[in-house]
């Protein structure tokens, strides 16, 4: 199967077309830029540069290239990102996912996959959520965004025939992760010797899932049973904020836990259940988020030339 990934140089997409690859599917990157883990890559990664919202740059590259389904990971992801410029996110999150989906239309692609959250059930009352789980009117604008891909992804099925899997993403981490992102963020300014600030007082938990588990999802998720369907790809393990900090700690070294400010519109502590995906895709997350985080920080270690370190509690 020939699958364009949108975003596919990225944190999530590059680990995508990682695991297309190991499957015997055939990749192709659409994104900004060249992926960065795929320069050596033999044979080469067909890529083609543009932007998520060019709907004739999209049409060209589905065409062109045969693709028979698209897995749509492109966004601005990071919440404190659609915070800081709520426009750019609601062009590339929206309209982009709109562009996505009308290329395909015009071209005769009939099936995409797309990356959502779990963030959409942000602003349920029930402490325990699953696919079923009724969403009001979400207040956050990332989640706005995400919701509105999943409608319209609904609406295209419906008026245009073309087929979708809807993939609610636990909270990744892992190898090539953004900086800025609550486990690479903690993970540098330990490695540095800085204290490690929560955001409010660290108690809210998330269902945190390594991101090479979250790609085989995603490959799951090309088969046929998933079509039309929702699927939250989490993992078991509820996980505060302040037991990163500590888990961080232990492994990097002893390091000074703050509080700071709350984050606005946060996701606050939810149990997200992922039975579905395991009953209709086989589909876990395989990695103990104590054993996805050293591997991260094996990795960034690697990255940065240190020399490995013995890491306490091994």
């Amino acid at each position: 199967m020939r699958v364009l990934v949108t975003g596919g140089s990225g944190f999530i997409g590059s680990h995508v077309v990682d695991r297309l690859l190991a499957a015997g599917h055939e990749p192709v990157i659409y994104d900004l830029r060249p992926s960065p883990w795929h320069v050596d890559a033999d044979p080469a990664i067909p890529t083609v540069i543009g932007e998520i919202t060019d709907r004739a740059a999209l049409e060209a590259a589905l065409s062109e290239q045969r693709i028979d389904v698209v897995a749509h990971l492109a966004a601005v992801a990071d919440v404190n990102d659609v915070h800081a410029d709520p426009e750019t996110a609601e062009i590339v999150n929206s309209r982009g996912t709109a562009a996505v989906l009308e290329a395909m239309r015009r071209v005769g692609v009939s099936r995409v996959v797309f990356a959502s959250t779990i963030w959409v059930y942000s602003d349920t009352e029930a402490a325990v959520v699953d696919e079923e789980t009724l969403l009001p009117a979400p207040a956050h604008l990332y989640t706005s965004t995400k919701l509105a891909g999943e409608l319209y992804c609904r609406s295209y099925q419906e008026l245009y025939g073309i087929e979708y899997t809807v993939l609610r993403f636990g909270i990744p981490y892992g190898p090539r992760a953004r900086e800025a992102a609550v486990v690479p963020s903690f993970v540098n300014r330990a490695l540095a010797g800085e204290a490690l600030v929560l955001s409010g007082d660290g108690s809210q938990s998330r269902r945190f899932v390594y991101v090479e588990d979250l790609a085989q999802g995603v490959v799951d998720g090309l088969a046929d049973v998933a079509v039309n369907r929702v699927y939250n790809l989490v993992s078991d393990e509820d996980v505060t904020i302040r037991q990163i900090a500590e888990l961080v700690g232990e492994y990097v070294g002893d390091v000074e836990v703050v509080v700071g400010p709350a984050r606005p519109g946060d996701l606050g502590s939810k149990v997200v259940l992922g039975a579905r995906a395991e009953a209709e895709l086989g589909w876990t997350a395989q990695t103990s988020f104590g054993e996805g985080v050293r591997r991260y920080i094996d990795w960034k270690r690697a990255q940065t030339g240190e020399p490995d370190a013995e890491l306490a509690g091994v």
